[in-house]
């Protein structure tokens, strides 16, 4: 793959040229030379398959939310990443939850994402499986979330992200 970069000739060339090269003019600047990809006669595994659906349902969601959801845009803004771009891999990437403790009268919750975990519940049940109390914690700064309770008892956690992506903890 050939960069060039200010060059008279290809500036602002995109496509095929011939039967064999492919131009792209990337955001930065950049024209991309490579040889056109040849996939006749390819025989796609089952995996391969499972991976083009779910990119094609990623790429629905992403030309759906760049446009819809101003956080892509604003979080892109002065960035050479743009809004689809960053809902794509918002798709693929659910939040992590890092850490829950307990301290007297709350619980802790320390979640991540690429870009954004937009809900935290938290769900408290008995040793039977009954649910006793549940809610949404409070977001403290970009990673730490709070819920005040003074019950005791088996607690669920879940993160959320834009994309609808969620993250469950157990204790």
């Amino acid at each position: 793959m050939a960069q060039v970069i200010d060059n008279l000739i290809t500036e602002g060339l995109s496509g095929k040229l011939g039967k064999r090269l492919v131009i792209r003019h990337m955001r930065d600047g950049r024209t991309i030379i490579a040889t056109r990809p040849d996939y006749t006669g390819h025989a796609w595994t089952a995996d391969q398959q499972v991976h083009h659906s779910r990119f094609q349902e990623a790429a629905a969601y992403a030309r759906q939310a760049s446009k819809s959801n101003p956080l892509y845009a604003q979080l892109t803004a002065g960035t050479k990443r743009n809004a689809y771009n960053l809902a794509l891999s918002d798709w693929f990437k659910p939040p992590v939850i890092h850490q829950v403790t307990r301290q007297t009268g709350c619980i802790r919750i320390r979640a991540t994402d690429n870009v954004q975990v937009t809900e935290v519940r938290v769900t408290i049940s008995d040793d039977k499986g009954n649910t006793q109390e549940r809610g949404l914690a409070a977001s403290v700064n970009d990673t730490w979330r709070e819920y005040a309770t003074s019950i005791e008892g088996r607690v669920r956690v879940e993160a959320f992200d834009p994309a609808g992506n969620v993250a469950r903890y157990e204790s």
